[in-house]
């Protein structure tokens, strides 16, 4: 479909692939400026749905009910990746897709993800794409050390197995779900980082600065902005990011995620068509936050300004925090200056999911990120 010239003013409709958490705040910043709401997710009661006239409680996978979310919108857009190609170019057929669904196919999937940076020439650690016991095993061998992952989802630590020895190869691989896999070498990581990036229909370009994050078994815990890098490290990073961005030709944002070797050496670890958990900090810390600058970017607006105007951080908030069913002390973690308590209205708690974040500001980054990590320390139980 040929993008139109014109931007897509608010009083139009935004449809989304996805309610979740992530299609809830992009909905509340788009509700913001004006925009009507429409979403498409399998679960009736998504996080989305109290933003949206109109939810459609459809498979991924139902064209159908994809292509009346279509009628309905002006533009679309996507908070997940895991959308069946079918069902992209379906909705592209009917009105702007954004990002387009070529680049979403790649990204979807880890082996072809990996494969095409490989092919483009873009830094990343040694890693093998693998279909059977045998491949995988004889990958490890050839790599040493490595983590299994599943090449289709498997996000926030789910679908990997750590080896040691090829010895381990078939039971990891069958770990992973016995499909396609990618074997990747362990690396000698320092620091991780993430860039994220919006391009607008346009061909307008704005790239946030490096987001500095930490994990807990694959899952993010927090993450801080500035980053403390050095200039020339950022600098390497943003332009990485960006290229990445424009050779995938993608309208809306981009999330690259990043590692940094002991030896300084800067790979690309992950990429993410859609608003991204390292830059939740962005609606407080940026002068434009994420979830802004992504309907801007898919309705032809001029790009906001991603740089930093008070250092920022954020904390996750994830379900083993709720015992017995009772929630965590937030009224305690909103008495830490400079807190904000952020929920995603899930009715169902269990440990792993992601049930909100904290964000604060402060003076310094490490100030914004104390102050989170204090806030998080006054939510959990008491010990016995």
């Amino acid at each position: 479909m040929t993008i139109p010239l014109a931007p897509i003013l608010p009083g139009a409709t935004i449809g989304f692939l996805g309610g979740g958490q992530l299609g809830r705040m992009t909905a509340m910043a788009a509700r913001s400026m004006g925009y009507d709401i429409v979403v498409l997710d399998p679960d009736a009661d998504c996080s989305a749905k109290p933003l949206a006239s109109k939810t459609f409680c459809a498979k991924w996978s139902d064209v159908a009910a994809a292509q009346a979310l279509a009628r309905m919108a002006d533009v679309v857009t996507l908070e997940i990746e895991q959308i069946p190609l079918a069902t992209l170019e379906a909705v592209a057929a009917i009105t702007p897709l954004h990002p387009r669904a070529g680049a979403v196919h790649i990204v979807q999937d880890r082996a072809r993800q990996k494969e095409w940076l490989v092919r483009e020439g873009f830094p990343l650690g040694a890693v093998r794409t693998v279909t059977s016991a045998a491949e995988c095993s004889a990958a490890i061998a050839e790599l040493g050390p490595s983590i299994v992952k599943s090449a289709h989802g498997g996000y926030d630590g789910r679908g990997q197995v750590r080896v040691q020895s090829a010895a381990e190869g078939e039971a990891a691989w069958h770990g992973v779900g016995g499909g396609r896999a990618v074997v990747e070498q362990f690396l000698a990581i320092r620091e991780e980082l993430s860039v994220l990036v919006a391009r607008s229909a346009r061909g307008d370009v704005a790239v946030y600065p490096p987001s500095r994050n930490h994990h807990t078994h694959g899952v993010l815990t927090w993450a801080v902005v500035p980053g403390g890098f050095g200039d020339a490290l950022a600098r390497d990073a943003m332009t990485l990011a960006r290229a990445i961005t424009e050779r995938l030709d993608i309208v809306g944002l981009l999330a690259v995620e990043m590692f940094v070797l002991d030896d300084g050496t800067l790979l690309v670890n992950e990429l993410a068509p859609r608003t991204h958990n390292t830059y939740h900090h962005s609606e407080r810390a940026c002068a434009t936050g994420q979830f802004e600058q992504l309907v801007r970017a898919i309705c032809g607006l001029p790009l906001g300004d991603p740089s930093v105007a008070v250092p920022g951080a954020i904390h996750n908030v994830l379900g083993d925090l709720w015992t017995d069913g009772a929630p965590p002390d937030f009224a305690a973690a909103m008495g830490v200056r400079g807190v904000r308590v952020h929920l995603y209205g899930k009715r169902e708690s269990r440990p792993g999911r992601k049930m909100g974040h904290l964000s604060a500001v402060g003076a310094t980054a490490d100030e914004a990120l104390a102050r989170v990590r204090d806030a998080y320390d006054a939510l959990r139980p008491s010990a016995p």
